[in-house]
């Protein structure tokens, strides 16, 4: 296999799953070139995600690392053959490789949960309000790229709305409901794009409201997709730097608290519905 000039966040993912394999057996990146009888350069480019691995060489690794958990090793198997090329390869070479990842790690999902406290969730954005929110962008995006990244949106909520449709839940703060990112119809709009989604067997949505005491999570904003097992989960966050991508078990362990810290706190899907509702009536 050839070097990847430009591994994707699910290739790298992979790489690093099978590290974290031969670290917890003890053994050295040598140790384990040995093992397969390859160079541990070799072994090196696989953890990194710059060369693929067939699926009886990573079932070989498995074994020789020790690990028993079968339906693990079959999830890396799946990740290992996949040659998906989804939609969003249309893209590539146009928008940032992080869009494409999202789009990758959504299409693989097993469900998706997002908190926002500020801004409506993306997969429940409307046309206009994603327009609005890339165009604000410093500095300022041309016009195509900007209508590019819209468009790149639009496509993502096939994860929840199309055929192949998987489970949602987005908690959301009344300050992301009222804050009027675009003009007054398009706010309405995005609100009753909202409700509408709500009312999809698939999806769950819940508010967390202003005269709630004692909620001091509104910086806890995360997008987490369920992997084929937990252990594959991963968190997407931005930051000043980019977007990170969160998969050790222990970061996960705790986003998975505090989803449920910050769900517990939120109105019920039916008394969230009411608020929207009424928000959208005083617009």
């Amino acid at each position: 296999m050839g070097l990847r000039r430009e591994p994707t966040a699910r290739q790298v993912r992979l790489g690093a799953e099978l590290r974290r394999l031969r670290e917890a057996a003890g053994l050295t990146g040598r140790e384990a070139a040995a093992l397969l009888g390859v160079s541990s350069t070799q072994i090196n480019q696989i953890e990194y995600g710059f060369t693929g691995v067939s699926e009886k060489r990573l079932r070989s690794l498995a074994a020789h690392y020790s690990c028993t958990d079968e339906e693990w090793v079959a999830a890396l198997a799946a990740m290992a053959t996949d040659r998906t090329r989804g939609w969003w390869e249309q893209y590539r070479g146009q928008l940032p490789s992080s869009f494409l990842d999202i789009a990758e790690l959504e299409h693989h999902a097993t469900h998706r949960r997002d908190v926002e406290s500020l801004n409506i969730p993306g997969l429940l954005q409307t046309e206009a309000y994603a327009h609005a929110v890339f165009s604000y962008r410093v500095p300022e995006l041309p016009y195509s790229d900007t209508e590019l990244r819209v468009a790149h949106r639009m496509q993502r909520r096939t994860v929840i709305e199309g055929p192949a449709s998987i489970p949602y839940e987005a908690v959301i703060h009344e300050a992301a409901l009222r804050i009027r990112v675009g003009d007054r119809p398009a706010a309405r709009a995005q609100l009753a794009r909202v409700l509408e989604l709500s009312e999809a067997d698939n999806v769950t949505v819940r508010v967390i409201p202003f005269d709630l005491d004692g909620f001091a999570g509104a910086w806890s904003t995360m997008m987490f997709a369920g992997g084929a097992v937990p252990k594959l989960d991963t968190v997407v966050r931005d930051a000043p730097h980019g977007t990170g991508f969160v998969d050790s078990e222990a970061q996960l362990a705790s986003f998975r608290t505090l989803f449920r810290k910050v769900e517990t706190a939120s109105l019920e899907p039916e008394r969230s519905r009411d608020l929207i509702h009424r928000l959208a009536k005083e617009l």
